[in-house]
């Protein structure tokens, strides 16, 4: 069974800059797509940005869009799957999460938490 772990989270202000990390045990992960996902206070666990199993193909949610960056690193035994935010907008505000794609109901991590103050 694959383990995720999500790290990086923390308080920024509006426009700055977060790196979110995900590392995943079991050898299979790497053979799988990746994506990280966000949920808000009172709402539904959303999606956020896909990566390839080689990273060759990404895209992202609209909300997004040009401010995120998703990649990944295959190369050790731990997967790690990275998240960059910039311009961070209060509406970024959520506790982040990285599965498969699509995701393994199984295998949803504690997720890290972002908060950005106005």
């Amino acid at each position: 069974q694959v383990q995720l772990v999500e790290s990086g989270g923390g308080l920024v202000q509006a426009g700055g800059s977060l790196r979110l990390s995900c590392a995943a045990s079991g050898r299979t992960f790497r053979d799988y797509a990746t994506g990280w996902f966000r949920q808000a206070p009172g709402k539904e666990r959303e999606f956020v940005a896909h990566i390839s199993w080689n990273g060759g193909i990404t895209y992202y949610a609209d909300s997004v869009k040009g401010r995120f960056t998703i990649s990944r690193d295959n190369a050790k035994n731990t997967v790690t799957v990275y998240l960059q935010m910039n311009s961070l907008k209060p509406e970024d505000t959520a506790v982040y999460y990285c599965n498969r794609r699509p995701p393994d109901p199984s295998s949803w991590g504690q997720g890290t938490q972002v908060t950005v103050s106005s």
